[in-house]
């Protein structure tokens, strides 16, 4: 199987730049995309990098992520606290799965302060900014 990560982006995160600049940062999400395919290539990995606001799509992409991806990096932005579908497409997966959060979920209001998607991760990094993603992805890189 080729390793290629499938990193999911959840709603709103479309806005990254723009959208409370003090809590999410200056960078875009196409600066966060561009940080991820580096970081990928000097790991060997690809990367498909995609955004939705639609839940039915991000679960579409996690569903089909078994025949495409070695694993998930997932930002499900405000689905980590409501979707269970989500989770149980996550879980349904046998693929290596790390939650990204770019600010801090456990220092906002307190319903951010349970992700269902959590549950079915191998392992989750909040509020450090977009480096996270690249971390995810080292983490990724050791767990396949």
């Amino acid at each position: 199987m080729a390793r290629t990560i499938l990193i999911i982006n959840g709603p709103n995160l479309n806005l990254l730049g723009r959208r409370e600049p003090g809590l999410y940062g200056a960078k875009t999400l196409d600066d966060v995309e561009k940080e991820c395919r580096k970081t990928a290539a000097g790991l060997g990995l690809e990367v498909d990098f995609r955004q939705s606001n639609h839940e039915g799509e991000l679960i579409g992409w996690i569903q089909d992520a078994h025949q495409r991806s070695a694993g998930i990096i997932i930002n499900p932005a405000a689905y980590s606290h409501t979707s269970i579908g989500i989770h149980d497409a996550l879980r349904a997966l046998d693929l290596p799965v790390i939650e990204v959060h770019i600010s801090n979920i456990f220092a906002r209001e307190r319903y951010r302060h349970h992700s269902h998607v959590s549950a079915v991760a191998n392992g989750v990094i909040c509020g450090l900014g977009s480096a996270g993603y690249t971390l995810a992805l080292n983490a990724l890189n050791e767990l396949i």
